[in-house]
């Protein structure tokens, strides 16, 4: 273990020591947030003793990305072709993949890009095991898939932590802190609802980041640790959800145990999968598809038929702004009203404008000023 590593051992196991109240939480606040920076500076040092922090050169494309996180050899690569075709190289041993390999996944109207990226390994964030390239690729995606094997169901604890350790939150909203540093006045705190930090802690934690005139705004509930990854500023925030892979070469009991582990641990139902096999493949499109928050909307031009055979993939909760958005630029210039047909409106050929919320299945008619 590295000096620096044993440092931040030693604050963590301070940190474990100390119990949380109101007389420790100053303190416990400033010993996290000096382990936060710690392992920032870190991870930039890496990054550019590596060459740079670009990672992998990968283009974007289709509805959405959706990365597969795991050890190596647990079947990435194996995954990665049933579930799109791509002929990636698969073999029994470590490092397979050497670099990103792309695939699409088409399903439910969506084209999705799969990335299969070289396996994790402890102290990647660090930038070990090509660590610094693959947690590039990691951070641009839209979805995570955290793959492990029913042999080796720990490993999941790892993934999280390393990907934790390299600024990337999965399944968790961003918190909505807004800090603005100042010449002089001290640090000024003001709340929008709870106010679930003392000012002295929010002292503490900037006092770490060398920030000690600021005006900091905070709706909703936070923690220490979310009022630290705001002061840091550079977290990704990213849905993610697990797959236990090779379940068919173990007996049920076995199954069993790993998925109650992985329960425990990530707090969700793993995905119990054979990439070899195809076993569950189909719930597991299911599941990429839904995390991603996807709907279907069927594109209706003025006074023709609507094509239902090639739905507009968007988010959930976009509107008719996003959609004309999507279709040329121009369109939101020289919109005039939308018609909809489908459940976010009381009728059909219901008149709405931009901002109106679309549901799954919609039938939009755009209507533009000439």
């Amino acid at each position: 273990m590295s000096g620096l590593e044993d440092q931040i051992k030693e604050i963590e196991d301070e940190i474990q020591r100390t119990s949380y109240n109101k007389a420790t939480s100053k303190h416990i606040g400033r010993l996290k947030a000096k382990v936060a920076k710690m392992r920032e500076e870190a991870v930039q040092r890496a990054m550019k003793s590596a060459g740079g922090g670009e990672g992998y050169s990968v283009k974007k494309s289709g509805d959405g990305t959706v990365v597969l996180v795991g050890f190596p050899s647990v079947g990435k690569s194996t995954l990665l072709n049933r579930l799109t075709g791509k002929d990636s190289e698969v073999g029994a041993y470590a490092f397979t993949t050497l670099t990103v390999v792309p695939g699409v996944l088409e399903h439910k109207g969506a084209k999705i890009q799969v990335l299969d990226i070289p396996g994790l390994i402890a102290g990647a964030a660090m930038g070990k095991g090509r660590g610094k390239e693959v947690i590039a690729v990691v951070r641009s995606a839209d979805l995570i898939l955290i793959l492990g094997d029913v042999y080796n169901g720990r490993h999941v604890d790892v993934l999280m932590k390393e990907l934790y350790d390299a600024g990337i939150r999965i399944n968790k909203p961003k918190p909505d802190i807004t800090i603005k540093k100042a010449a002089n006045g001290g640090i000024r705190l003001n709340y929008v609802g709870e106010e679930a930090l003392e000012i002295d802690e929010v002292r503490s934690i900037l006092a770490e980041n060398k920030t000690t005139n600021a005006d900091v705004l905070v709706r909703g509930n936070v923690s220490q640790d979310d009022f630290i990854d705001a002061m840091i500023g550079n977290r990704i925030y990213v849905p993610a959800f697990v797959a236990i892979n090779k379940v068919d070469l173990v007996d049920e009991a076995m199954r069993n145990e790993v998925r109650e582990e992985v329960v425990e641990r990530f707090g969700d139902e793993p995905y119990m999968i054979s990439a070899h096999s195809g076993y569950n493949i189909e719930a597991l499109k299911d599941a990429i598809y839904e995390n991603l928050g996807f709907m279907r909307v069927y594109m209706k031009p003025l006074g023709g038929p609507a094509d239902l055979e090639e739905p507009l993939i968007v988010r959930s909760g976009s509107t008719i702004e996003d959609v004309c958005n999507r279709l040329h630029r121009e369109f939101v210039e020289k919109f005039k009203y939308a018609k909809i047909w489908g459940k976010s409106v009381k009728h059909d050929a219901q008149r709405v404008g931009l901002q109106h919320t679309l549901a799954d299945e919609d039938i939009v008619t755009i209507v533009t000023r000439f």
